[in-house]
């Protein structure tokens, strides 16, 4: 079963959610193999206090400029949608590297061939286990996690290079949980194609509310069941997060409340547990063996 675990706001706690639901469903017999999708700022490992070995650098395409064939015509630098090519007239178009995502259009629009296929390395593939949780055994759950290099915008490769790590060996696991960036752009989308389920963390506030929408949204368009998990669920307004649940028939399945003990987890690097969360454990595996996914 691959859930994903998302939220248009930041800060929401998808990520507390993330590794607490992967170390209770972890808890049993469960193999459960947590990625975090969140190239940009992946903290699963901080979270659950990993070990960290590199198993795959991530590269793309990168052209390459021979001077001797260049024209300084500037068609490369026109079909570049990513602003990637700079070009004054009657100079050579200057490649910014950090903007590239290896489309390779402009290697095919160069009609003298002075663009050549290169490659640069864009980010990579970690995994690790927890050293700090005694809940659980450590071949249970594994984290894997992408990271891109600073400077590049390319963030929907790496996310997508890192799930297909994830898939070559998910048939090893029970649960693929999925913790994606915050937002509603490519690389969460990219997180979240072929997933059977997508929980989405929200907070009783206003702009909890306007983000919550918006993935709901997206959710809808890719025709993907949604839940609802409200974290912080007594720190504000609940009502608010009611009126879109019931307005967009998407049900909230558990509620997180705001507690100090939480708090002294999370940042010790401890896995946070909490009634709550092993209650939405079990609605899960009832989920699963309920036969559904």
């Amino acid at each position: 079963m691959k859930i994903a675990i998302t939220g248009g706001k930041g800060g929401t706690g998808k990520s507390t959610i993330s590794t607490s639901l992967a170390v209770e469903l972890a808890a049993g017999e469960n193999k459960v193999l947590l990625v975090d999708a969140d190239v940009e700022c992946p903290d699963d490992h901080i979270i659950l206090s990993t070990n960290r070995k590199k198993v795959q650098d991530v590269c793309t395409i990168l052209p390459i400029l021979n001077q001797n064939k260049c024209l300084k015509c500037g068609d490369c630098s026109e079909i570049c949608k990513e602003n990637a090519i700079v070009f004054i007239k009657d100079r050579y178009p200057f490649i910014v590297t950090g903007q590239c995502n290896g489309c390779g259009a402009c290697i095919l629009a160069c009609s003298s061939k002075a663009l050549e296929k290169g490659q640069q390395e864009i980010g990579a593939i970690y995994q690790g286990k927890s050293k700090k949780s005694n809940q659980i055994s450590s071949e249970n759950l594994l984290l894997i996690w992408g990271e891109i290099e600073i400077g590049c915008e390319a963030t929907a490769l790496v996310v997508n290079a890192t799930r297909e790590y994830a898939e070559n060996i998910a048939s090893d696991y029970d649960y693929v949980l999925i913790d994606t960036a915050a937002g509603t752009h490519c690389n969460v989308i990219s997180a979240m194609i072929g997933v059977d389920l997508a929980l989405a963390v929200t907070e009783p506030t206003p702009l909890g509310k306007h983000d919550l929408e918006l993935i709901l949204q997206l959710l809808q368009l890719m025709e993907v069941e949604t839940q609802i998990i409200v974290n912080k669920s007594d720190i504000g307004d609940l009502n608010l997060i009611d009126d879109v649940s019931r307005n967009k028939n998407v049900p909230i399945i558990q509620k997180i409340p705001y507690e100090r003990e939480i708090l002294k987890k999370h940042s010790r690097g401890q896995p946070v547990t909490h009634n709550n969360i092993k209650k939405l454990s079990n609605a899960i595996t009832a989920k699963t063996v309920g036969g559904r996914h």
